[in-house]
């Protein structure tokens, strides 16, 4: 008998739960809430542990038409530019893991994903998002933006930081702010001068601040993120809706001792996007991965904090363990609890080092004197992260 999933946002998570999902043998509904499938302009830096994952689904080749595949990463002083640490990639990141670093847009993953579920029956709905559900001994019934009732074996919430699914689950209110305030910009590398332009990835560190850098889209644009201590400007009243425009002259004032090679890169770029971080303490049990016929995905389960680079990656890892768990034929809510006992540890791990890592990003005294040292003494090994990036987790490549 088929199995019938419903899953709730077509984002990076829901595209890859309905993949891997559908490659398991269930008939997939993707119920999304938006008009059209889009990632607001940014970049996404994906580890061997994710790209291990998507060749396994068959889209190394897709992957690599878009991506690009930096050589190493290093670590700068914001203030003075002097390099404390670095980590190679390339094909010794290959080596090691089975699978590269890759840093892409975050709208090629997402397309690349929704092109893989076009050739599975997975069903797509847009601008039809789920109001509410419930759920019996039977299956669970849910609502979308239409009076129809939509029934399944299974739901699964993929819908992202302010999930409408995890308030109906856990009724544990809105995420929280985390005072931090994320500049984003895209700059075609041809349109920089070409000492600022860059194939490798670089993480600038300053005092309650820090600025990242890498290319995407084959390598033709620079991705380039800052992140500062800061409230919301008053004229921007709503967190839930973070794509705001935003003041250059704002980042610049933030910004104003830096270096003078990130002082000419920031001046580069012509536009930038603000972004309010917003998170949730770090999950605390497998409660907040599943319920019943029920399950949390993504963001909706773990938001965290970018200073690991891991958010998509955690929802792809998410993807592969839930489809592994809903084998043909599963008890669901058997499945449902197995998948949330394989995923709530290691994402609690990765949402309390992503805190721990901002910290020490934005470190000042003794402590960011501590950090240089110790980054300058072990940069490379303290930069390899092989419990991230190893084999040894229980994913699969359904």
């Amino acid at each position: 008998m088929v199995q019938h999933l419903l899953i709730a946002g077509a984002g990076i998570g829901g595209m890859a739960a309905a993949l891997a999902c559908s490659r398991a043998g269930w008939n997939v509904r993707v119920y999304e809430r938006a008009a059209a499938l889009s990632e607001v302009g940014a970049g996404v830096q994906i580890g061997p542990n994710v790209t291990r994952l998507l060749h396994g689904w068959g889209l190394q080749d897709a992957l690599a038409a878009v991506a690009a595949f930096p050589q190493h990463l290093e670590v700068r002083d914001a203030l003075s530019a002097r390099e404390l640490g670095r980590l190679t990639l390339g094909t010794d990141m290959q080596q090691r893991y089975g699978a590269p670093y890759a840093t892409l847009h975050r709208a090629d993953l997402l397309a690349l994903l929704h092109t893989a579920v076009q050739q599975t029956p997975t069903q797509l709905q847009l601008d039809h998002g789920l109001q509410h559900f419930s759920q019996n001994a039977s299956g669970v019934a849910a609502r979308g933006s239409t009076t129809e009732e939509i029934r399944g074996d299974a739901l699964v919430g993929a819908d992202g930081l302010w999930s409408p699914v995890r308030q109906w689950l856990l009724h544990d209110g809105p995420p929280r702010s985390t005072g931090h305030l994320a500049y984003r910009a895209l700059v075609r590398q041809a349109d920089l001068p070409h000492g600022l332009r860059s194939q490798h990835v670089t993480a600038w560190l300053g005092p309650n601040l820090h600025v990242v850098q890498y290319p995407v889209c084959s390598g033709d644009w620079l991705n380039v993120v800052a992140i500062v201590h800061g409230q919301l400007p008053p004229q921007h009243n709503s967190l839930e809706h973070w794509d705001h425009s935003a003041n250059a002259a704002d980042l610049r004032a933030s910004l104003a001792g830096v270096c003078n090679p990130l002082q000419d890169l920031l001046q580069a770029v012509p536009s930038w996007r603000l972004w309010v971080l917003c998170d949730r303490p770090p999950m605390s049990g497998a409660h907040q991965h599943a319920q019943g016929r029920v399950a949390l995905l993504g963001d909706a389960a773990h938001p965290m904090r970018p200073y690991l680079a891991q958010g998509a990656g955690m929802a792809i890892e998410d993807a592969a363990v839930l489809a592994s768990a809903l084998q043909p034929g599963a008890d669901v809510p058997a499945a449902l609890a197995h998948y949330a006992r394989q995923r709530w540890q290691r994402n609690a791990r990765v949402q309390a080092r992503a805190i721990r890592n901002g910290r020490i990003f934005h470190a000042s005294g003794l402590v960011r004197w501590g950090r240089d040292r110790a980054m300058q003494l072990g940069g490379e090994r303290l930069l390899d992260l092989p419990w991230l990036y190893g084999t040894g987790q229980k994913l699969s490549n359904q």
